[in-house]
């Protein structure tokens, strides 16, 4: 019961309108009800595996050999992917058993939250030394490039800004900033001259004036551009969206999520979702900043930008900010991996919740010693 009493239930609530709002959008998309009932299904199992994941002591995940570990499955499974995963939507991104389509990528996330906190918070003093951000990187560059290769660029995309975030956070002196900035633009011009697969050029490109070629690859952009500008102030209700029930607006559940739930909810319902995204933000600030030490407090701020980089380019997308990359939205699109791992990384969020106040109450030795 103290557990329950020291949970952080207002990061809990924060989500459920989100989850709400997502099953509402999926049910609203007509036909048989399969990715209503498959996400309903997921939510239940993600919420078991984040009270499981709650009641796990975070500081063993201090643990060198353990971050290591989950590491090194991690990676394990982007190259048993790369060798054995089929190819779906031209992407070879998922393991299947039976009718589940496992993504390993959304655990390499996490685990490279947890691992870049790690290492971040043993080296705080010295972290300005380019050894460091050297080998940060190397844990960076194995799993992104497993990830670009199937193609997945936005997972991709994901991965580096998590990075990005993390090394910039933990210290960095504006010499260092400027010469990765320098870095960071050869990398990207390597990248569309030798790394990008021609559609994804084509999507890159196709952003910046869709309407050249309406039918094809802009096709998706405008759809999904047409439907957010058309729900208006009050949206035009749930089970009315045309662009999404009609087939104008593709993967309505998954990349176009924020499109689809626009053009029903409009503006009003746009502003709640927001505003739950921000509490639950904020309660993620607030956690991080009465954590006890750098640890959890860099896993606070990793993970907030793992969700930071999701909202930015899945609403980018949707409105024609930024490049189609198939990117879901956190908690709303369809997809177990996804909100399992999502789930997850809240039931760590809320150990070191219940265990910063169990430290301030007895301390830390005394509470390892009273530690199950």
């Amino acid at each position: 019961m103290t557990r329950l009493r020291n949970l952080d239930w207002i990061l809990i609530i924060s989500i459920v309108p989100i989850l709400v709002f997502g099953l509402f959008t999926m049910k609203s998309l007509g036909g048989d009800d399969y990715y209503f009932n498959r996400q309903l299904m997921w939510i239940g199992v993600g919420v078991l595996v984040m009270m499981a994941t709650t009641m796990v002591d975070w500081r063993y995940l201090k643990s060198s050999a353990v971050i290591l570990m989950l590491y090194g499955v991690g990676v394990g499974s982007l190259v048993a992917l790369a060798l054995l995963g089929l190819v779906t939507r031209g992407a070879q991104s998922w393991f299947y058993l039976g009718s589940a389509g496992i993504e390993p990528v959304e655990f390499i996330k996490l685990i490279l939250v947890l691992l870049l906190a790690k290492y971040f918070s043993a080296r705080y003093v010295e972290i300005a030394l380019w050894r460091h951000i050297a080998i940060s990187f190397f844990y960076l560059i194995m799993p992104m490039t497993l990830v670009l290769l199937q193609p997945d660029l936005g997972s991709a995309a994901i991965l580096f800004f998590i990075w990005v975030s993390m090394v910039f956070f933990s210290g960095l002196r504006l010499r260092q900033i400027m010469i990765l900035g320098v870095i960071g633009i050869i990398v990207v011009a390597i990248g569309w001259f030798a790394v990008l697969a021609p559609y994804q050029k084509t999507r890159i490109v196709a952003f910046l004036q869709p309407e050249r070629d309406p039918q094809k690859s802009g096709y998706h952009a405008i759809q999904a551009m047409i439907a957010v500008g058309s729900g208006g102030v009050f949206g035009k209700g749930v089970g009315y969206g045309t662009q999404s029930r009609l087939n104008f607006l593709p993967e309505s559940q998954t990349d176009f999520m924020y499109a689809a739930f626009a053009e029903e909810w409009g503006l009003i319902g746009i502003t709640i979702l927001f505003i739950s995204f921000s509490v639950l933000f904020w309660r993620i600030v607030h956690i991080g900043m009465h954590a006890p030490d750098n640890f959890s407090k860099l896993f606070c701020l990793g993970f907030s930008f793992l969700l930071v980089g999701h909202i930015a380019i899945h609403v980018g997308m949707n409105i024609g900010l930024l490049p189609i990359t198939g990117i879901g939205l956190p908690f709303m699109s369809y997809g177990g991996s996804f909100l399992v791992i999502l789930m997850v990384g809240l039931g760590l969020l809320e150990s070191v919740a219940i265990r910063s106040t169990d430290i301030k109450a007895y301390g830390e030795e005394d509470l390892l010693i009273l530690s199950p």
